[in-house]
C-alpha cells in the first residue's frame, strides 16, 4: 500500500488525559474505516487531520504534505473535505446559500462555476429539492446528508467523515454508502462510525483504535477472522457467558469459549471487534 496518510507517534492530552498515546497508522487511497469504543480517541484524531486540532507530539504527513508547517496546512485545506460530528450551521440560511457560502471559504472565486458546484453536491446527497429551504426546518437525518454535502465541495482528495451515517434512514444509508463507495475508487476516504454493518459494506481496511492507540489494521475479513472458532449458537442462555444476546429466531449468540451445547457460527466483524477489545467494547455493548 502506498499509504496517502502517515501518523507516527502522535499524541495528545487534554489536561492529565491521554487522548492519543503514541499512535502510528497508514492507511491510503480507497475506504478505510476507524472504530473504537467511546473515549478512545476517534474524534480528537480526525480533527487533527482535518487541521481544526493541533497534536502535542508526532508527525503527520497527508497528501504528501505537513500540516504542522502554515503553508502546507493552506494547501492541505484546499484538497481535503470534513465532516465533523458536531457541526455547525447557520439555521436562518437556506440549503445553497450555506453550500455557497463553504465554497467561498474553499476559495472558489469564479460565481458560474461555484454555483455548479453547489447545485452538483446537493443533488449527490439528494437534497435538490430542498435547495431554498431554510437550514432550521431540516430533519436531523437532512442535516447530516448537508453537512455532507459541504464535506464533497471541490471534490476533495482526502475526505474525513466522523459518524456520516448518525441519523439517516436506511434508504438514506444505502444512499450514502453507494455515494461514499464510488468516491473511494478515485481518493482517499477515512470514515470513523460505531456502525459496524457500514465498515462491512463499504471499507477495504479498518483501523481499530483503543486507549489511544491502533490496535488493529487489516482488512474487515481479518477482523471478523479475529473471532473464529470463538463465536456460538445455543438454545438456552449461555452460563457463564460475558456477552451474549439472543437472536430473533429465538436461539442465543455468545462470543468467547465454547458454551456447553454452543454450536459453531460464522464470525462477524462485531465479533472480533469484541474479541479484540475485551472489556471495553463489551461495557459499550
Amino acid at each position: 500500500m502506498n499509504p496517502s496518510v502517515t501518523v507516527r507517534g502522535l499524541t495528545k492530552r487534554y489536561g492529565r488525559t491521554v487522548v492519543l498515546d503514541g499512535l502510528d497508522l497508514d492507511f491510503g487511497r480507497g475506504v478505510t474505516g476507524l472504530l473504537g469504543p467511546n473515549g478512545a480517541g476517534k474524534t480528537t484524531l480526525l480533527r487533527g487531520l482535518a487541521t481544526t486540532l493541533a497534536f502535542d507530539r508526532g508527525r503527520v504527513r497527508a497528501l504528501g504534505l505537513d500540516p504542522a508547517d502554515r503553508e502546507q496546512r493552506t494547501r492541505l485545506r484546499r484538497r481535503l473535505g470534513y465532516l465533523p460530528q458536531d457541526p455547525g450551521f447557520y439555521p436562518h440560511f437556506t440549503l445553497v446559500e450555506l453550500v455557497d457560502y463553504m465554497a467561498i471559504l474553499k476559495e472558489m472565486t469564479d460565481r458560474r462555476a461555484r454555483h455548479r458546484e453547489v447545485r452538483r453536491v446537493l443533488e449527490e446527497v439528494g437534497l435538490s429539492d430542498r435547495a431554498t429551504t431554510k437550514v432550521r426546518k431540516l430533519s436531523g437525518g437532512m442535516k447530516r446528508r448537508l453537512a455532507l454535502a459541504q464535506a464533497l465541495i471541490g471534490e476533495p482528495d482526502l475526505l474525513i467523515l466522523d459518524e456520516p451515517t448518525a441519523g439517516l434512514d436506511p434508504g438514506q444509508r444505502l444512499r450514502f454508502r453507494a455515494l461514499i463507495s464510488r468516491l473511494g475508487e478515485s481518493r482517499t476516504v477515512l470514515l470513523s462510525t460505531h456502525q459496524t454493518e457500514d465498515v462491512a459494506a463499504l471499507c477495504e481496511r479498518v483501523i481499530v483504535l483503543s486507549q489511544g492507540r491502533a490496535v488493529f489494521q487489516g482488512s474487515p475479513g481479518q477482523l471478523a477472522g479475529a473471532a473464529a472458532g470463538q463465536v456460538w449458537i445455543c438454545q438456552d442462555p449461555p452460563e457463564g457467558s460475558a456477552l451474549f444476546w439472543r437472536a430473533a429466531d429465538g436461539r442465543y449468540r455468545t462470543v468467547g469459549p465454547r458454551p456447553r451445547g454452543g454450536t459453531p457460527a460464522d464470525p462477524t466483524i462485531e465479533d472480533g471487534y469484541l474479541l479484540l477489545l475485551g472489556e471495553p467494547a463489551r461495557a459499550a455493548a
